[in-house]
């Protein structure tokens, strides 16, 4: 009998373990591996780079400030915009042209 209610913590201990490994695996591994992609993105920018700000404007980087973490972006002949490094989160160039 002992070895009956010793088994039957074991798999009940085990179940939550086996739970956190599947969200590990399709939740929080994808979710890290994306931030540390945009992480990257944003500390590799360079001028003359096509983004996407966080607002979902498309522009290009005209100049960047490393000391405040400023970006201006061109958005339209004449138009620039100051945007904070943090919410600028992807390069057009690699994105397919939409029709």
């Amino acid at each position: 009998m002992t070895q009956i209610f010793l088994a039957a913590q074991a798999a009940q201990g085990g179940g939550g373990m086996s739970i956190f490994a599947i969200m590990y695996f399709f939740m929080i591994r994808p979710q890290q591996k994306r931030q540390k992609e945009i992480q990257n993105f944003q500390n590799s920018l360079a001028e003359g780079a096509e983004v996407i700000t966080g607002g979902g404007i498309y522009g290009t980087v005209k100049k960047i400030d490393l000391t405040t973490g400023i970006i201006e972006v061109k958005i339209a002949d004449g138009v620039i915009i100051k945007v904070d490094k943090g919410y600028v989160f992807k390069d057009t160039s690699s994105t397919p042209a939409q029709k």
